[in-house]
C-alpha cells in the first residue's frame, strides 16, 4: 500500500542489543537461549525463505521456545533484523590485500558481492541509514584502509566506498531478481529469451530498428539471455574503478 511504512528499530533498544549492553535475560526465558542463537536461527530462516517469512514466532519455533521468550532477548523484528545485518557484516574477511588501491577496492567489491549472495535478504533489509553496530564499524574502518593513502580527502574516501558498494549492491540485486524470476516462472532467462525471439523477429524488423536489432542480438548471444549478471558486475566495477582513477590522478597533480 502507498501509505505503508517500513518498521524501524528503536535506537536505544537496537544499539543496546547490537553492542550487547542489555542486562541478561532471566533463565526462565529458555535454556541456553541468547541473542546469538536467536540471530543464527533468524538468519537461517531469511536465507532459506526470504525476509517476509521471518517472524518472531518462526524464530521461536526454530529454537523450540515460545515467542515471548524470543521477545525477552530481542524486543521486535526491526531490532532483530538490525542485529542480523550487523552479524552478517561480521562474516566479512578482512585480509591485508597486496597491491595498489585498485586491487584493494576490487577485493572489497567481490567480498561484498559474496556476502549478498550468501544472504540475499540483505538487499531488502539494508537502507541508507546504517546499522551502527560493532561489525559495521569494523567493516567500514577496514574498507577505508583501501583508500587511506591515495591523496583523497576524508569525504572523498567515504564517497569512493559508497560508489563501489553501491555498484555491488545494484549488481547483486539485479542478479537476485534473475534467480527469483526463474524460481517464480519456472523458466530460465535463456528460455524466456528464446520464447520471445520469434515474436521479436515478427514485430521488430531489423531495418526499422537497426541499432537496437544489432546490439540486442549481440548482447543476447553474449549473455545467453536478456541480461548477464556476471558481465554487468565485472564491466561496471572496472568502469567505476576507472572513474576513481581519474580523481586519484587529479589529486596527485594538484597536491
Amino acid at each position: 500500500m502507498a501509505n505503508e511504512r517500513r518498521a524501524t528499530a528503536d535506537p536505544a533498544r537496537s544499539l543496546a542489543i547490537l553492542w550487547r549492553t542489555r542486562e541478561p535475560a532471566s533463565r526462565s526465558a529458555g535454556p541456553g537461549l541468547s541473542v546469538e542463537r536467536i540471530v543464527r536461527a533468524a538468519t537461517e530462516i531469511a536465507d532459506a525463505e526470504g525476509l517476509d517469512a521471518l517472524t518472531m514466532r518462526r524464530v521461536g519455533e526454530a529454537l523450540g521456545v515460545g515467542t515471548m521468550s524470543v521477545y525477552t532477548y530481542v524486543p521486535g523484528k526491526a531490532e532483530l533484523v538490525a542485529v542480523m545485518i550487523d552479524s552478517a557484516y561480521g562474516e566479512m574477511p578482512r585480509p591485508v590485500v597486496e597491491g595498489d588501491w585498485r586491487a584493494r577496492l576490487d577485493r572489497i567489491a567481490r567480498d561484498n558481492l559474496a556476502l549478498y549472495q550468501r544472504h540475499p535478504w540483505m538487499l531488502r533489509a539494508e537502507t541508507t541509514r546504517p546499522v551502527l553496530g560493532p561489525h559495521l564499524m569494523a567493516k567500514y574502518d577496514h574498507e577505508l584502509g583501501a583508500v587511506a593513502d591515495i591523496g583523497l580527502t576524508d569525504v572523498e574516501m567515504d564517497a569512493v566506498l559508497t560508489l563501489v558498494l553501491g555498484h555491488v549492491k545494484s549488481a547483486a540485486r539485479a542478479a537476485s531478481e534473475v534467480v527469483d524470476l526463474e524460481r517464480e516462472t519456472g523458466m530460465t532467462d535463456g528460455q524466456w529469451w528464446q520464447s520471445h525471439a520469434p515474436w521479436l523477429e515478427t514485430f521488430m524488423a531489423a531495418d526499422s530498428y537497426p541499432t537496437a536489432s544489432r546490439v540486442g542480438t549481440a548482447a543476447g548471444q553474449r549473455h545467453g539471455g536478456a541480461y548477464g549478471p556476471e558481465y554487468a558486475f565485472e564491466f561496471g566495477l572496472q568502469r567505476v574503478l576507472d572513474g576513481i582513477a581519474v580523481v586519484v590522478a587529479e589529486r596527485a597533480t594538484t597536491g
